[in-house]
């Protein structure tokens, strides 16, 4: 899904996985993302999920963040590896790795099945010979 990582500020260095929406963040305790550095407020801003894969961050109230080189932002489609910039913190918006399920399974079904296609093979020389 959504992996948000803290580059800077007093939280720096925690990843937070986003696993509903909208997600807020900001100075509050209400706030899924807390962040008590300087220049952040109360409910600085927040993020939603528009369509199937678009992520939208919204300024709050009358706030400003900045996202990838653009200052004073008051929303914006996120793009995987944008830096938001909120206060004296910068926050990475990235893409949670992905885990790739097991084969285990498939493997071993298909590993049957060209055994008992071989039997099957050789049965039927046998067959055919002894006859």
């Amino acid at each position: 899904m959504l992996q948000l990582k803290v580059l800077s500020g007093k939280k720096a260095g925690s990843e937070i996985v986003v696993r509903h929406f909208p997600f807020r963040v900001g100075r509050s305790k209400e706030n899924d993302l807390v962040l008590d550095d300087s220049g952040v407020f109360d409910r600085h801003f927040k993020i939603e999920l528009r369509s199937s894969s678009d992520f939208f961050l919204q300024a709050e109230l009358s706030t400003f963040f900045a996202i990838s080189g653009q200052q004073n932002v008051r929303e914006a489609i996120l793009k995987n590896a944008d830096v938001i910039e909120v206060g004296q913190g910068r926050i990475l918006f990235t893409l949670s790795p992905t885990r790739q399920s097991s084969l285990n399974l498939r493997e071993n079904l298909t590993w049957i099945a060209l055994a008992l296609l071989t039997l099957g093979q050789v049965s039927l020389i046998y067959w055919l010979l002894k006859s």
